[in-house]
């Protein structure tokens, strides 16, 4: 398999504190890698890089083989990179359809697409994730989990050729976290390669076909999940030394 994304000796500074130092590391088209760590260790920063959000201190980005570090984040997303946020922000007073929609317009593809060819690519992202029976509902009066599976359709309507997940089943319960690993698997089905983030490790074990583990900013393992997850420095970060 061909990479998709190439991390190459990445760091973030923010002032005195280093958020992400020295990441290296590879996504290969048509995987989904699971990103974990403890509370800081530097997961949404590694998402906010790749994106376009942030900018890394040093190191280089390569999307496809070319390098995009100093790309804005619309320049990023129109290349085939789309991504949810961890705080659910939907559109103030557009419907549901029309929160998916703005992406549609405005994502992936150098051709202009027209509002109702938008709407009705919108409308197929929706059923997708299972919101079909709610687009014409205010973006701002679904639930939490509702909101989940909102961000995804709204990145996926970018069409995306790789899409970052960040925190898509916090807060969920077990019956929506095996719902929503179901969509994820149907985007990785459909051609997309995704890197999630995620704390329930149950969940990312099974989904991931590969485990990245960040701790205070620094990578400390990389591989297959049953070896990750056995790994003595990846259960100390979790646990602490007494509990290892």
């Amino acid at each position: 398999m061909s990479a998709i994304l190439e991390i190459d000796h990445v760091t973030r500074r923010f002032a005195g504190l280093v958020a992400v130092s020295d990441v290296s590391f590879a996504l290969n088209e048509g995987e989904i890698l699971g990103v974990i760590g403890p509370n800081g260790a530097g997961k949404t920063t590694l998402v906010s890089l790749i994106s376009g959000t942030l900018t890394p201190s040093s190191g280089d980005i390569r999307f496809q083989g070319q390098s995009i570090t100093s790309l804005p984040a619309f320049r990023r997303a129109r290349l085939g990179i789309g991504r949810t946020f961890q705080i659910m922000r939907p559109f103030p007073g557009l419907s549901v359809l029309d929160n998916v929609a703005v992406g549609a317009l405005f994502g992936h593809g150098e051709e202009s697409t027209a509002l109702q060819e938008a709407r009705e690519k919108a409308r197929r992202h929706l059923e997708f994730v299972g919101l079909g029976r709610f687009a014409d509902q205010r973006a701002d009066e679904l639930g939490g989990p509702g909101r989940k599976r909102l961000e995804l359709a709204k990145a996926l309507a970018m069409e995306p050729k790789l899409l970052l997940c960040d925190e898509v089943m916090a807060g969920l319960n077990h019956v929506e976290i095996d719902e929503v690993i179901d969509v994820i698997r149907k985007v990785r089905d459909s051609g997309i390669t995704v890197l999630v983030i995620e704390h329930v490790i149950k969940a990312i074990k099974s989904l991931s076909d590969r485990l990245l583990v960040l701790h205070h900013g620094e990578k400390i393992a990389d591989g297959e999940p049953d070896v990750v997850l056995s790994d003595k420095t990846v259960v100390e970060a979790y646990l602490g030394k007494r509990r290892a």
